[in-house]
Formats: structure tokens, C-alpha cells, sequence
């Protein structure tokens, strides 16, 4: 069946998925590469609202919340606190260390390689057969108990954003002191 003679319906209603994906990807790209801190908070915003879209897509609204909740409301905010807090944009940023960035780059790819095995090594069909019913009380039970380390993992996340944020305030203010 066509729409109108030109889209198939399959891919009329793939087009919003992948404007949703394109959004998080282009936020994720704007996120890394400019040198403005400004910027990649920006970009980090719009990474994080196109999951939590993603997130809509599987059908699950409440992650979703929490994904703008916690993340979108509460990381970027203290992050864009961290930045109001530290050394001006205009005076000019240090070089890079290039050995910093190669342990950077190798930390990330370790934990992509990771992210990958646990996605190939699951049997998503399985699971999601298994349990058919996706409340809010039911995955608030599977959190606490059978997931409480994906629990503990997002509050470890917003304890090491705080962190960071204290300490970027502190390192700026022994600079310009």
C-alpha cells in the first residue's frame, strides 16, 4: 500500500523513528566536537532528549520521563551551573594533552566493545516473552530487585555530575584567584 503513489506506509512510519534517531546523533556529534563548553552542553541536551524520544518508540513512557526528568533537567542544569561557575569562554583554552585524549579514546572504545558484547550475549526475544506486563509498579519491582545495579548506576551517574560540577567551580576559582 502506497501514500499517494510515492511512500510505501512501512516507510511513512519509519520517518519519524529516524528523524528521532538522526536528532540524537547529531546531538551526540555536536556534544563532542566543538571546542565551545557552551556547545556541547547544547548538544548533550539534544542527545539526550532524542533517547528519551527513543524511548517513546519502545513504547515505554516512564523511562522516557525520567530520561528528561533526571538527565535533561538535572545533569545539564548542574552542568550549565558548572559552567556558569568557571573560567570565562572568552580567555583562551588550554591545549590538548595528547595523551589524555588517546586514554580518553581508549576508555571509550572499551566501553562501546562492552556495551556491544552485552547487546549480542542478550536474548532480547526471551525477555521481552517472558514478561508481557510493562507497568510502572512492575518495572519499579524489577528495579529494586532483579535490576537494582541499573538502579544503583543511575545514582552513581547523578553523584559523579555533582562532583564534577563542585569541582569544576573549585578549579576555576584558583585560577582566577
Amino acid at each position: 500500500m502506497t501514500l499517494g503513489g510515492i511512500f510505501s506506509v512501512e516507510t511513512a512510519a519509519q520517518g519519524p523513528f529516524w528523524m528521532v534517531v538522526g536528532l540524537t546523533l547529531a546531538g551526540a556529534v555536536i556534544a563532542v566536537f566543538p571546542r565551545n563548553i557552551v556547545y556541547n552542553v547544547f548538544g548533550l541536551v539534544l542527545a539526550l532528549t532524542g533517547v528519551a524520544g527513543l524511548y517513546l518508540f519502545l513504547n515505554s513512557i516512564f523511562v522516557a520521563m525520567m530520561q528528561l526528568l533526571i538527565y535533561v533537567g538535572a545533569i545539564c542544569i548542574a552542568i550549565v551551573f558548572a559552567i556558569m561557575l568557571s573560567r570565562p569562554l572568552h580567555l583562551e583554552a588550554p591545549k590538548r594533552n595528547m595523551a589524555k585524549v588517546a586514554a580518553a579514546a581508549g576508555a571509550s572504545f572499551l566501553f562501546f566493545a562492552a556495551n556491544l558484547a552485552v547487546v549480542f550475549k542478550t536474548g532480547w526475544q526471551a525477555e521481552a516473552q517472558r514478561s508481557g506486563d510493562w507497568t510502572v509498579a512492575t518495572i519499579g519491582h524489577m528495579m529494586l530487585t532483579r535490576y537494582n545495579l541499573v538502579f544503583e548506576v543511575i545514582s552513581l551517574v547523578l553523584l559523579v555530575a555533582i562532583i564534577g560540577a563542585i569541582l569544576t567551580a573549585g578549579y576555576s576559582r584558583r585560577l582566577t584567584s
